[in-house]
């Protein structure tokens, strides 16, 4: 859509290629992990993730309560770092998420979750990091050195290692065929034109993104990345859960940005856009059977959930000018660092 003029575009254009690289880096941990999972199933999952991987996160619960029916819940890394608890985790699977693999609370519940008897796993991009030395299983997300401070390449490249992990274990035809196709579908997905969305947002003092099933995770990481690049208040919600409450909201003022799944999610989040209309919403969907004013441009269904993934590319391809559009610098937001330790 635009040639890449800063340090975060040009990293999130590289998220194709990390994600057609992680294949084979994964192939023999994954396959290792499945098969202690297969040896032993657990009965709950606990993910352990801060920022845009606990979004990513928020997508590996989606994948593993649909496709294995398996419970997935957040821990709270404060119960060990802060509280000095441990929780009773024997024999199930603690899955924590993180780029740098360098937060204190991830690595002291991870250390804690092993004690217990967990099955522990991390999906890292830096291999050599503490976290993943605690954890039984490291599986690596190659993306690549990621210099910005707003993640994006490794976003998505925990989105496809989790993706990966749920098709080797749930032996998912549909999703295993569909993993190969993914690089090229997000390259194509780079270059899609989101730029209504700059007009509708640049002025905006505050915003709402729903998803449902697998976008609540792209909603959620979507306005994570407006409050990071753009300064922009912008709140997420799954499309039920916005009627209990935040829809009292609505407005002509209060922009509404809806990332549509393509699978039987699609109605209820039709429907939810018809009665948005009506209230006089500012709406933007990523829905071509929707009669909203603005349609942002997809890519014709593949999968669903990897479909949710080329959400989040497009919009990356777009955050930056938004940014620009606002008066600020998306390689240098104010009051964050790369790397944020926390206990």
């Amino acid at each position: 859509m635009t040639t890449p003029d800063n340090r975060m575009a040009q990293e999130a254009r590289e998220a194709p290629s990390a994600v057609a690289r992680q294949q084979r880096a994964l192939a023999e941990p994954l396959a290792r992990l499945v098969a202690r999972l297969r040896e032993r199933p657990p009965q709950v999952a606990v993910t352990c993730a801060r920022g845009s991987s606990a979004h990513a996160a928020t997508f590996g619960k989606h994948l593993l309560e649909r496709h294995l029916g398996l419970p997935v819940a957040a821990a709270a890394p404060s119960i060990a770092s802060v509280y000095h608890r441990s929780l009773r985790l024997e024999g199930q699977l603690f899955l924590a998420i993180s780029q740098s693999g360098g937060s204190n609370d991830l690595i002291e519940l991870a250390a804690s979750a092993r004690r217990a008897g967990a099955v522990t796993a991390c999906i890292v991009n830096e291999t050599a990091s503490a976290l993943a030395a605690q954890c039984e299983f490291a599986l690596p997300m190659e993306a690549g050195p990621e210099l910005a401070v707003p993640a994006t390449k490794t976003f998505i490249s925990s989105l496809a290692a989790l993706a990966r992990l749920v098709a080797l274990w749930s032996e998912d035809a549909a999703l295993t065929a569909a993993l190969p196709r993914l690089p090229e579908r997000l390259a194509a997905a780079a270059e899609l034109d989101w730029s209504a969305l700059v007009g509708a947002f640049a002025r905006a003092g505050s915003l709402v993104a729903i998803g449902r099933g697998p976008t609540l995770a792209i909603a959620r990481e979507a306005a994570l990345k407006l409050k990071e690049t753009s300064n922009l208040h912008a709140e997420a919600f799954s499309s039920a859960e916005f009627l209990h409450g935040p829809v009292s909201l609505v407005s002509s003022l209060y922009p509404v940005l809806m990332l549509t799944p393509q699978d039987e999610a699609a109605p209820g989040m039709r429907a939810l856009a018809a009665d948005l209309r009506r209230k006089g919403a500012a709406l933007l969907t990523t829905d071509d059977a929707s009669e909203a004013a603005t349609h942002l441009p997809t890519l014709a269904s593949d999968h669903a959930e990897l479909d949710a993934i080329c959400l989040i590319q497009s919009f990356y391809g777009v955050v930056a000018r938004l940014a620009a559009a606002r008066g600020a610098d998306v390689d240098r937001p104010r009051h964050l660092q790369k790397v944020t330790r926390t206990r």
